[in-house]
């Protein structure tokens, strides 16, 4: 079956999106845990048409975390001040890695007039490492991951569909070549009839 590594890194960012208010990875990662699940149903099952629909869904997987690594490192004309994607623009929450790094502390801004009245304005400093390549190594992670699986679902319908085209469910072995063996008895089994 597919690896563990798949679901646990799956669950994972589906846990730290949530902590984060991160809507649009949430329904990403909702939709990859279900992909993964039918992948190892197609395995366990030897159904090729899964792991090929798990294969065509871990290219989109593959282009959707090259947007987040763009969206954090800000390529082109991606901004994370003015680019409310990640939260379909409902709030303007971030990445739960941003006060919650390793090494990170957070000190508010009283009296800011930056934020509306149900949000709060916060500085964080000291952080071993930036919130946006905590993300980035995540988002490239998932990428290896799934070109894995890609490699590994195409190679298993492969041998499915080879297994599949082998057997001949009619006639039994005969696209191996197999005859059932001659008699060359003169003595012939007949019907009885009584």
């Amino acid at each position: 079956p597919i690896p563990v590594s798949p679901q646990v890194a799956a669950l994972q960012r589906q846990v730290f999106d949530f902590l984060g208010y991160q809507w649009a990875p949430i329904l990403a990662n909702f939709v990859h845990i279900l992909a993964v699940i039918l992948g190892i149903f197609g395995t366990i099952q030897y159904r090729s048409r899964y792991l090929i629909l798990y294969a065509v869904w871990l290219v989109l997987w593959v282009g959707w975390n090259a947007f987040i690594i763009c969206f954090y490192l800000e390529v082109g004309r991606l901004s994370q001040e003015r680019d409310f994607v990640m939260t379909f623009n409902t709030s303007l929450h971030r990445s739960w890695w941003m006060e919650n790094g390793p090494g990170c502390l957070v000190t508010p801004v009283l009296n800011a007039r930056l934020a509306p009245e149900d949000h709060h304005v916060i500085t964080v400093t000291g952080c071993l490492l930036d919130y946006q390549y905590i993300e980035v190594v995540s988002s490239a992670t998932q990428i290896f991951l799934a070109l894995f699986g890609f490699v590994y679902a195409c190679y298993v319908s492969k041998v499915f569909l080879e297994e599949e085209d082998s057997f001949d469910f009619i006639g039994g072995f005969d696209s191996y070549g197999y005859q059932a063996p001659q008699k060359t008895s003169h003595l012939q089994l007949q019907p009885l009839y009584t």
